[in-house]
């Protein structure tokens, strides 16, 4: 990756909308995606860039039933991901692994470990345990949230428990708390939602309308990231949930994705149906500010600021994702099936 003024790209033969990081892959820097096509066979690509970052390869190319409409890789095993797929008629959600001699056959089958089966309303996500081994796994439809004990072992998953989020509230996605591991927060049209694990009660909520999509920052506690339809993106303080701390204008368009940086804290990566994936920066003023003087103040000024835009796209950017082994490298994909890997490296602000 040259300077990184210029991403890598790569293609898929369909139209997809779902990217995610292999985090349990340490050696390389990888990434699945997946195709959403109503009349062909769907497939899941293995993509891992080159050592020197100059091309995109392609590691396992597997078929896949069905439209796929959410993808993630489990944290701890590089083999095993999930997928939320449609019919055109319903929604299912299933654990998958990747054939162990996947290298040496053209179109492998994907083996299905567990079918998340339970849902009798539209999926919207599967959610894995933050980080490090563990068998619980979180699936949201439009009406409720499940928690799930997954035994890959003997391919099977068992509800642990769940509850709805009532008739008023039709849920479209969330984010598992890795500062907190017993808070999952969830999204619908109206409100952002936040559940305790253990009882599976609502614990708070945030009055704010047409939410895309959420992230927790990874760096700091109690921090999330909103992006909204057209309000662009805000920054909450979950310790107090009047107003967010700090506003980016988004796109020229919806904003429909936003992820916060694994490793450099104030550092924001934004995708929109503008055919644009935006880089912005937004950190606290003052950095010594303690809890105390948080919670006490509303008046704690943020260093906000446009890093840079990629427009190395000609369809909405509806996938994006940072690179866990590489946290200054992102994919991006467009919904005309384009996967872009590029470099933050070049705009990162300079202390």
């Amino acid at each position: 990756m040259q300077g990184g003024s210029t991403g890598v790209g790569y293609g898929l033969k369909y139209q997809a909308r779902c990217i995610t990081d292999v985090k349990a892959d340490t050696d390389h820097t990888s990434f699945l995606t997946g195709t959403l096509s109503l009349k062909e066979e769907n497939e899941v690509h293995l993509i891992r860039l080159s050592s020197d970052g100059t091309e995109l390869v392609c590691e396992g190319l597997f078929s896949h039933p069905n439209e796929i409409w959410d993808l993630a890789s489990c944290p701890f095993d590089q083999r095993i991901f999930s997928t939320v797929f449609s019919s055109g008629e319903s929604y299912e959600a299933a654990v998958w692994q990747i054939p162990e001699l996947y290298g040496q056959s053209n179109s492998p089958q994907l083996e299905c470990i567990a079918s998340l089966d339970a849902h009798n309303s539209k999926i919207k996500c599967v959610l894995w345990w933050p980080s490090g081994r563990h068998d619980k796994l979180i699936s949201i439809d439009e009406q409720n949230i499940f928690l799930w004990s997954l035994d890959s072992s003997k391919k099977s998953a068992q509800v642990h428990s769940q509850e709805s989020a009532g008739m008023l509230h039709h849920l479209s996605g969330g984010a598992w708390d890795p500062h907190d591991v017993n808070v999952v927060a969830s999204t619908s049209e109206s409100s952002i939602q936040f559940w305790d694990l253990r009882t599976m009660k609502k614990t708070n909520s945030i009055e704010y309308s047409h939410v895309r999509n959420i992230d927790y920052d990874r760096k700091k506690k109690h921090m999330l990231v909103t992006a909204a339809d057209e309000s662009g993106i805000h920054i909450w303080d979950l310790r107090m949930m009047k107003a967010p701390v700090a506003e980016l204008p988004g796109h020229s368009h919806w904003t429909w994705a936003v992820r916060s940086n694994p490793e450099f804290e104030g550092i924001i990566l934004s995708a929109g149906t503008d055919s644009a994936v935006n880089l912005w920066f937004a950190c606290p003023s003052n950095d010594e500010l303690t809890s105390d003087s948080l919670s006490n103040s509303t008046t704690t000024r943020w260093t906000e600021s446009f890093l840079h835009s990629y427009s190395d796209y000609e369809d909405s950017v509806y996938g994006l994702s940072w690179s866990s082994r590489e946290p200054w490298i992102f994919a991006s994909l467009s919904y005309d099936g384009r996967v872009v890997v590029d470099s933050i490296k070049p705009y990162l602000p300079r202390n």
